[in-house]
């Protein structure tokens, strides 16, 4: 799976991480302030924010565009010298584009974010007589947020159509790979299964799995200090009271919470998963052998095989219902949650109509990024269960031990007994 497309994972992956944690870190440390080297430094302290896109090319904009280039190319520069990969220019560069483009659109959100603030206190000043407005000024206002709408969204269509292409790649990737060593996987169940439509629904599942991880990755990044400066106009949360950075740590709590809700009512579903394509494999592998042999696919046999496939979707449903009643419930009263945190500040008149709307647009940006198990557990269990599939693959090939549903299926001569 990983193999195939990237130069020695699991070095490449920690890699990745200590070289992103490097590159962060002197970011962080000083590297910020080295675009005043060419003209390009860092906003003053004392600055009124840059409201609407213009904000993209603003010097401090550029300077990070350079700064995550140069990081970039020294990274590929390095696997490209220790491990030549022939992906290596979708896996490492793709990958880097698709990473950018979604730090790009985070900060889309962060500066949708900004615009909140001013242009809803106008609204509140307009409407409470406190100040007066053109139509002029509030149609150039609303063009500010359109300017930003349009490049978020133009920008996002762009992503989705190359993450497709890298996606298929790695499908291609994986493809070859398996193809190359078919006379060492041919016996495994469901081979030509695992080969043709595994592959296809891992990548599937990777695409819309992978950016929604590193969507949350860089929202919480972005987001995490836009939270913590609103947090100075919180008081104090109900019930807990006062506490430093009380809404940081209403979404860590929260977000915590629903997680472990989520997980512990879910903790059956990729076995089940998984029991459920096998079974769903071994029926539908008589009904093609029953094709060209007469001997095959007979009525007794395609009933119990069958009966194999309703007791594990029974099963499967019944586990579902009370996992998504916590999940639903969660989910519901997770819209009211920052409204609720904010209820001591309102009734205090701490928060203006602005305030508010960049309070709960904050806030439900922090939360989701905690809650990435929560909002994609289903994707995260069906996953799971097409892993473990391929993962016999890699099994044969490495000469490793096959899993025990695999020796099961081979033991038994490919019948399945539900139970």
């Amino acid at each position: 799976m990983f193999v195939s497309f990237f130069p020695q994972p699991r070095l490449f992956f920690l890699s990745v991480a200590l070289w992103s944690a490097i590159l962060v870190a002197v970011w962080f440390l000083g590297g910020a302030e080295l675009g005043s080297l060419i003209g390009l430094p860092p906003a003053a302290a004392d600055a009124p924010p840059i409201i609407g896109v213009s904000i993209f090319w603003s010097p401090p904009f550029l300077w990070f565009y350079i700064y995550f280039l140069f990081g970039v190319l020294i990274f590929y520069g390095f696997w490209r010298w220790y491990a030549p990969n022939p992906w290596q220019h979708w896996s490492i560069l793709g990958s880097a584009l698709i990473l950018f483009v979604v730090y790009f659109q985070v900060q889309v959100s962060v500066a949708v974010n900004a615009w909140y603030g001013p242009f809803y206190d106008l609204i509140q000043a307009v409407l409470s007589k406190s100040e007066t407005a053109t139509p002029d000024r509030l149609y150039r206002e609303i063009g500010s947020f359109a300017g930003l709408a349009f490049v978020g969204m133009n920008i996002a269509v762009l992503n989705a159509f190359f993450v497709s292409h890298w996606i298929f790649r790695w499908r291609t990737a994986m493809n070859d790979y398996y193809v190359s060593h078919w006379e060492k996987l041919r016996h495994i169940e469901g081979a030509s299964q695992r080969v043709q439509e595994d592959t296809m629904r891992f990548s599937q599942i990777m695409e819309n799995l992978g950016v929604a991880f590193v969507d949350s990755i860089m929202t919480l990044i972005a987001f995490t200090p836009v939270l913590i400066n609103l947090s100075k106009h919180i008081g104090e949360l109900p019930i807990v009271g006062t506490v430093a950075q009380p809404l940081l740590i209403a979404a860590i709590a929260w977000s915590i919470f629903g997680t472990l809700a989520l997980a512990l009512a879910g903790v059956k579903l990729p076995g089940l998963q998984f029991r459920n394509q096998r079974v769903e494999a071994a029926y539908r592998k008589e009904l093609v052998y029953g094709e060209d042999h007469e001997d095959r696919a007979q009525p007794v046999t395609l009933g119990e095989l069958f009966a194999n496939v309703r007791y594990n979707y029974f099963k499967l449903y019944f586990h579902y219902v009370y996992f998504n009643v916590v999940r639903y419930t969660y989910l519901q009263a997770n819209n009211m949650f920052a409204l609720l945190i904010m209820v001591p500040s309102i009734a205090a008149q701490k928060l203006t109509l602005g305030l508010m709307n960049q309070i709960s647009y904050a806030f439900s940006q922090v939360t989701s990024s905690f809650q990435f198990l929560v909002n994609s557990w289903s994707t995260i269990v069906e996953l799971l269960s097409v892993y473990k599939r391929l993962h016999a693959f890699e099994a044969t090939l490495s000469g490793g031990e096959l899993s025990k549903i695999d020796q099961h299926y081979i033991a038994t001569g490919g019948t399945e007994e539900h139970g």
